[in-house]
């Protein structure tokens, strides 16, 4: 028995132990590959999608199959997390290109859950099937055993554009998180053909082609003189404030259309703004306020146009910007 036991410093096992944790948590969990711009949960999940054979021009297939069979095969870290992941990539008000094509509840802009799975269904976009998916079967890409190596599964996709770039990501890891903005598809095309033609080309070249963040809820980016400076570091914070339209009404009265938010307000933030904006009145801090209607993406304000909007903290929002991914280097 004594022959079984190995004596070691405790400080240096939890090291280890803790390191170890640390890298199953940033490689295989938080934090985007580079070179498709998918996590783990994400990639599983479209392959298994591809193996199914649900395509754009297929019918669509129940979301618990979906969510069932990547947990089978590829993914046995619990339902939910993958649910979650497939319920974000068919929300086009979260992404610059929607990656799933969903068929029912998948939520809201306002911050309502998406229904159960046995509810939604969902199928490939397009994009995902010809631009993600295509090159599979061309050994463009290597494979690897699955977690019970009973199936294999690409280590990426061959994916032919910067999705880094045009879906961005978020994610918490151990030590590091990563906040990248989304970007406009086309734009980001003719960047990369801009570096193509001149590898030597600078920061500010590329964003002749590349103008900003171009985030799905719009918006206008205050601080763009910081936007090089960000993009050299890799961090920052991108001040975003609402865009706001006037329409004359009868009556001679006027009416503030907010038809763009800021990125950070999906969700509990744009209930938090109306209720502030109702405290207002409540509290009769401004007396301007006749009415407030909500529809969908644009938020109607029937106001006198003077100085709530814009200084509103809920209109002008921080995005906080931080470039971290996994790196392709020496192959692997």
């Amino acid at each position: 028995m004594e022959g079984q036991i190995i004596r070691t410093e405790y400080s240096e096992v939890m090291q280890k132990s803790y390191i170890d944790y640390a890298m199953s948590v940033i490689v295989s969990r938080a934090l985007p590959d580079v070179r498709d711009g998918l996590k783990p949960v994400q990639r599983r999940t479209l392959y298994d999608m591809y193996e199914l054979g649900i395509r754009y021009d297929r019918p669509y297939r129940k979301c618990a199959r979906i969510v069932g069979d990547t947990m089978g095969k590829y993914h046995p870290h619990g339902d939910s997390s993958i649910y979650d992941a497939l319920v974000v990539m068919a929300q086009d008000f979260k992404k610059g290109q929607a990656l799933v094509d969903g068929h029912g509840n998948f939520g809201s802009v306002d911050g309502d859950g998406a229904a159960a799975m046995r509810y939604t269904e969902a199928r490939l976009e397009k994009l995902t099937q010809e631009v993600f998916l295509e090159d599979l079967d061309k050994n463009v890409v290597d494979f690897m055993p699955n977690f019970d190596e009973t199936e294999k599964e690409p280590v990426v996709l061959p994916v032919r554009i910067p999705n880094l770039l045009v879906n961005g990501a978020d994610g918490i890891a151990v030590g590091m998180a990563t906040s990248i903005p989304p970007h406009n598809l086309g734009e980001v095309v003719d960047a990369v053909k801009a570096y193509m033609k001149n590898n030597d080309i600078s920061t500010r070249g590329l964003m002749r082609y590349l103008k900003g963040p171009d985030f799905p809820t719009g918006g206008i980016v205050v601080n763009k003189d910081d936007l090089v400076k960000i993009y050299e570091s890799g961090t920052g914070k991108l001040r975003i404030r609402g865009r706001v339209e006037i329409e004359k009404l009868k009556g001679g009265r006027q009416q503030l259309v907010i038809t763009e938010i800021p990125y950070t307000m999906i969700g509990a933030n744009i209930g938090k703004f109306l209720n502030d904006i109702a405290t207002l009145v409540e509290t009769k801090k401004t007396t301007d306020i006749v009415d407030i209607t909500l529809h969908f993406f644009c938020r109607f304000f029937r106001i006198n146009p003077s100085r709530i909007i814009y200084h509103d903290p809920g209109l002008l929002c921080q995005f906080k910007i931080a470039f971290v991914a996994i790196p392709f280097l020496n192959g692997r």
